[in-house]
């Protein structure tokens, strides 16, 4: 068969040849590199320019290797099992990033018998707004992972617990053992006395620090949202469901710590779940059977009197005997009435630099509104204390705040003193120190026993020491087992 065109070869099939290895070389030659693998993903051959790039000063020395072990992220196999081409994808290597092309090599049958790929940068000049675009989307992505990072992080320390009293110390030193140990921490307190900062404190000063601190605040979530919020969901688990799935907070939290805020507010059904996943740590996704390990640190703070929840039948025993290993009680404002001038001046300071006013340098408080603020009841507690405050500075002229400007926003009910307010007697005895913590050991031991049902292994495994360490302290404690 011929044809009235002059020097072109009759044979087509010689034409369409030609034309591949035409293109082949063409992409060879302006490409960063090139690579073919077989059906199961194994380098057939790889030019010396990609070889070199990747560590194989002779391209020979790649040949027969898996492509994974010649090219890390390389999806060449994915090609190959599929039959169905990348046509544009961006490869990450320890240099600058690669786009590429992988297109799969079919028999005459259609089977895939393997796959070759281009790898496609300096000779592709109109690529160029494609890497632009490409290198501005990672910079949000990762400021994006850092600021995320940077919120899922502690916001407090101990030093952000203001107070010296008694009841305060107290309470920064039990934290501070707990941040010492992995188990769970059970906050109770009136609503304002610090429990999320208590949370923030113990996790930043705890081994998990680095890792996430994802907070849920039950009471603020719908119950029929809360499984999901907890454990996820799978894609299409439900109707509204994110194409995706949706990735729950005991899964970000993984290696650090769940703060459960408002636990007493938790429904039943869920109780029962979560006390599962603390004590099996793992869980199934909504609408999934895939199987989610993560260790997690529980700290759960809640307003509520969870034994009588408890007695009521609102709140597991289980769970609550779970959660009540290190149980910390934050004291309401008014047992502490000796912290209120450092809290306040602490608060004045925190507003008056949000303010940004430009004129007032430092509020005072004259000491008629110190009295005045020690005489209240504080039932809102330091939140109330910041209320009460904030208020009173928007409408202050003057850089000197008394009485009569707190007077307006300030509930007349006075507060019941409590004993530890007054001042201190010296002739009074006091337990020394050894004997104080001894008796903190021991009551803390006896607790961690009493909820591991007396097995002293579980005890031991539970709050993070040593079995026979354990049974050293019980002999030497006289505690009984």
């Amino acid at each position: 068969m011929r044809n009235d065109w002059i020097n072109v070869p009759a044979d087509y099939g010689d034409v369409l040849r030609r034309a591949m290895e035409s293109l082949f070389k063409t992409f060879e030659n302006s490409s960063e590199g090139t690579f073919i693998v077989d059906a199961d993903a194994r380098v057939v051959w790889i030019n010396k320019r990609y070889a070199a790039r990747f560590g194989f000063s002779d391209p020979n020395d790649a040949i027969g290797l898996d492509c994974e072990a010649v090219i890390p992220n390389s999806l060449m196999r994915e090609v190959v099992a599929t039959g169905k081409p990348i046509l544009l994808d961006v490869l990450e290597t320890d240099r600058e990033p690669l786009v590429v092309t992988r297109l799969p090599l079919k028999d005459d049958q259609g089977v895939t018998v393997g796959a070759i790929g281009f790898a496609l940068f300096d000779e592709m000049k109109a690529l160029t707004p494609l890497f632009a675009h490409y290198s501005r989307v990672q910079q949000e992505l990762i400021a994006t992972r850092q600021s995320l990072a940077q919120a899922r992080r502690a916001k407090y320390t101990f030093a952000s617990f203001v107070g010296t009293s008694p009841a305060s110390l107290e309470v920064k030193r039990q934290a501070r053992r707990a941040a010492l140990v992995d188990s769970p921490v059970l906050l109770l307190g009136e609503t304002g006395t610090g429990k999320e900062l208590l949370a923030h404190a113990i996790h930043g000063a705890s081994t998990r620090a680095a890792k996430p601190l994802v907070t849920v605040n039950v009471a603020a979530i719908p119950d029929t949202l809360l499984e999901v919020e907890f454990f996820g969901a799978a894609p299409g688990a439900y109707t509204g469901a994110e194409r995706k799935g949706r990735v729950g907070k005991f899964e970000l939290a993984d290696g650090g710590t769940l703060f459960l805020d408002e636990i007493g507010d938790m429904p039943l059904p869920l109780q029962g779940k979560l006390l599962r996943v603390l004590q099996d740590k793992e869980f199934e996704p909504l609408g999934s059977n895939r199987i989610v390990r993560a260790d997690v640190r529980i700290i759960a703070a809640t307003s509520a009197d969870l034994p009588a929840l408890v007695a009521a039948g609102r709140f597991r025993a289980d769970l609550f005997y779970r959660l009540n290993v290190l149980t910390i009680h934050a004291p309401p404002l008014r047992e502490r009435l000796g912290d209120i001038e450092a809290l306040a001046y602490a608060i004045l300071e925190e507003l008056s630099g949000e303010a940004r006013t430009g004129h007032i340098s430092q509020f005072v408080l004259h000491d008629d509104a110190l009295r005045l603020l020690m005489s209240c009841a504080w039932p809102g507690n330091v939140r109330e204390l910041r209320n009460t405050l904030e208020r009173a500075l928007m409408l202050s002229e003057r850089e000197h705040i008394d009485a009569r400007a707190l007077a307006p926003f300030i509930d007349s009910k006075p507060a019941t003193l409590p004993a530890l307010a007054a001042p201190a007697d010296a002739s009074a005895p006091s337990m020394p120190y050894a004997e104080a913590m001894n008796d903190f050991e021991r009551r803390f031991l006896t607790d961690a026993l009493r909820a591991s049902g007396g097995r002293v292994a579980d005890a031991a495994q539970r709050i993070g020491i040593g079995r026979a360490t354990l049974y050293k302290k019980i002999a030497a404690l006289g505690i009984a087992v």
